[in-house]
């Protein structure tokens, strides 16, 4: 598995969007949101029972990490067709703020290291990605637990202030001085 300090992957992906006729898809590159911080967090399969749990809260904090010059990149190994219709049937992934990524070839959640060794789909990951395309936090859940959203900002809140933060350290805390 990929870890901090890796390149994060090339990767050339098609998304789910919108529901508006004509603009429901997207290719989506590593090239896209040039100069933002990304979230890529990944779930096993659509139209499951854990995975939209954590697809809505996403979305639900998407200003959140907006405010933070961060795009959330959704993504699973199910097709852009299979992400549209779970969002047109699941009432709380129908107004999705940031896009749903198709690794249908499994090439991302390969060359990251993350599909499952028997299911073949991916694990519950998620990736923090700085600016210049650096790994920078990671973390992987059984298939069966759903990962928490307000670590994954605390932990971004922490990598862009440079600086060193300690346990249970929240935004807006000091941070730690080298002795």
């Amino acid at each position: 598995m990929l870890t901090i300090g890796d390149q994060c992957p090339e990767f050339q992906l098609k998304a789910a969007v919108s529901l508006e006729a004509g603009k429901e898809f997207t290719d989506i590159s590593h090239e896209s949101y040039e100069g933002k911080w990304k979230v890529l967090f990944f779930w096993p399969m659509d139209f499951t029972f854990i995975c939209p749990t954590e697809i809505a809260e996403f979305g639900r904090r998407e200003e959140d990490f907006a405010d933070r010059d961060t795009q959330i990149l959704g993504i699973s190994t199910d097709t852009h067709f299979v992400h549209l219709a779970w969002r047109k049937d699941h009432e709380d992934l129908r107004d999705l703020p940031y896009p749903m990524l198709a690794d249908t070839k499994r090439e991302l959640s390969e060359a990251l290291g993350i599909l499952h060794k028997e299911e073949g789909v991916a694990l519950r990951a998620t990736f923090i990605v700085d600016p210049e395309g650096i790994i920078r936090w990671v973390s992987v859940n059984d298939l069966s637990v759903g990962r928490n959203v307000d670590e994954v900002l605390r932990v971004l809140d922490g990598l862009q202030t440079d600086e060193l933060c300690p346990c249970n350290w929240q935004k807006g805390e000091a941070t730690l001085g080298v002795a």
